[in-house]
């Protein structure tokens, strides 16, 4: 019998009905984007938001544009993002054969998931992803974008940049994969203050910087670990959208940032 992980957020970030949920992630890309085509190579990783998707989806939107020309090529997706949830010394993956949305079944790489537990600080364990929203969030994305793909996600606790590249550079390796790292930005300022925070991260995360902490990106453990490994392999980052949740479907007295980054080798 399949274990599977239900749906923790859905009806809550996003829509709990398989069409509303696809009308409205399509709805960010429309029609033709999501009939793109491009002879560039897709992009090594993407750093996307996870937020409620009438928040943060148009943004992460902005990322997942970048995997659309090669939905038929890439087949498997590493994806890291906090935990919110449990406190986590190292990283966390589950034991199930697949996560569940309302748009059906994410079949797990239990494989690679399997290799990764060789390394000292993965450990396995279904009570950290089982509520766990910064994963499941982008699930309906890579389920609209890419045909045939399976999953590798971890969460990522209190760990070394180092140790988190390690990780990702054993799953890049794998044929036909991208990374994928979830994070927010600043929380919880106001609009102008957090323009300006967001602007310093985001400049940070262009230039490969390794030490975000927690006020600058939610997500900072996977990011400086995915810069860690941008800088061993000299990968380029570019910067595809940044605002935040006053752009978008809030006020503008407390706000959360979002941004999306591509990575690119050379």
């Amino acid at each position: 019998m399949t274990n599977s992980r239900q749906p923790a957020v859905a009806g809550f970030f996003y829509p709990s009905q398989a069409s509303e949920l696809t009308a409205l992630v399509r709805g960010f890309f429309g029609d033709d984007r999501l009939q793109a085509t491009d002879a560039a190579a897709p992009p090594v990783a993407l750093i996307v938001p996870h937020a409620g998707l009438i928040y943060s989806g148009d943004i992460a939107a902005t990322g997942y544009q970048m995997l659309i020309p090669h939905r038929h090529q890439i087949r498997r997706v590493a994806l890291f993002g906090p935990g919110h949830r449990v406190a986590l010394a190292g990283m966390a993956v589950p034991s199930v054969d697949e996560f569940l949305t309302p748009l059906g079944s994410v079949k797990l790489d239990t494989k690679a998931i399997s290799d990764l537990m060789g390394l000292d600080n993965v450990v396995q364990s279904d009570e950290a992803h089982r509520l766990e929203h910064s994963l499941e969030v982008q699930l309906p994305f890579l389920q609209n974008v890419l045909e045939d793909f399976s999953l590798i996600p971890v969460l990522v606790g209190m760990t070394s940049a180092s140790s988190v590249a390690a990780a990702m550079a054993q799953l890049q390796a794998l044929d036909d994969t991208v990374l994928l790292v979830s994070s927010d930005m600043s929380h919880f300022h106001d609009y102008p203050t957090a323009c300006q925070i967001d602007a310093d991260t985001a400049s940070r995360i262009v230039d490969r910087e390794t030490a975000l902490n927690g006020d600058q990106a939610c997500g900072c453990m996977a990011i400086n670990g995915l810069l860690h490994l941008a800088r061993q392999s000299d990968w380029s980052v570019e910067l595809l959208d940044l605002r935040n949740s006053g752009d978008t479907a809030g006020g503008r007295d407390r706000v959360v940032g979002y941004g999306a980054f591509a990575l690119r080798g050379t």
